[in-house]
């Protein structure tokens, strides 16, 4: 018998998240275009969220969104170091408003199951292209 894995709340909102923006076809040439062409998926999917609010003067994440009442830290980058956007990453994990963190990128990479403790995920921006 298969012991069903018990996903926290934060897994099962950023799993829903990544599996909805896992789907979106976003132009991937300019990331303004990009994060534009997102929130206008986000609106028209009907889920809260803020954009570019800022968690502190240097920390400002390009959408919080509100999943099955769980702080989403969405942040989408066409191009960008690694390093650069791990420490991004965890900088915004550092705030308690945020419970998870989700990262849409065309930058080929991967991220730990947690960051600061709290879950994170990544997405493929070429993935609702396929």
């Amino acid at each position: 018998m298969n012991a069903e894995k018990n996903y926290s709340p934060q897994e099962r909102a950023l799993a829903r998240l990544g599996d909805f923006c896992s789907r979106l076809r976003l132009d991937m040439a300019l990331e303004k275009r990009a994060q534009a062409d997102l929130e206008s998926a986000l609106q028209a999917a009907g889920l809260e969220f803020e954009r570019e609010k800022p968690l502190s003067k240097s920390d400002i994440p390009d959408f919080l969104v509100q999943v099955e009442g769980i702080t989403v830290a969405l942040e989408l980058k066409t191009r960008a170091q690694r390093k650069a956007i791990f420490r991004q990453l965890e900088r915004y994990a550092e705030h308690g408003i945020v419970d998870c963190l989700l990262l849409m990128t065309g930058t080929a990479m991967g991220l730990p199951t947690t960051i600061n403790g709290k879950p994170a995920a990544v997405v493929s921006m070429g993935g609702g292209w396929l």
